[in-house]
């Protein structure tokens, strides 16, 4: 996961969400059709992109799609 558009592009292929760049800092509870089984698909797929597992707890807490970015890069 080399880019936040590329994150985007994983979001909307992936994981089917239809968002933009612009909904990366809404409330997940905003976004359109978000749960939990997305989370987990866009876990699964973040750890084989960046090679790396991903806290669940430190997923759970991220508030919008731009912090469950920032903790898959481990920022």
């Amino acid at each position: 996961m080399n880019s936040i558009d590329a994150f985007v592009q994983l979001l909307r292929d992936e994981v089917g969400l239809d968002v933009g760049p612009e909904d990366l800092r809404i409330g997940l509870d905003q976004v359109e059709g978000w749960d939990s089984v997305h989370l987990l698909t866009l876990l699964t797929h973040l750890e084989k992109l960046t090679d790396r597992r991903i806290s669940l707890l430190d997923a759970l807490e991220a508030p919008h799609l731009e912090a469950l970015y920032a903790v898959a890069v481990g920022r």
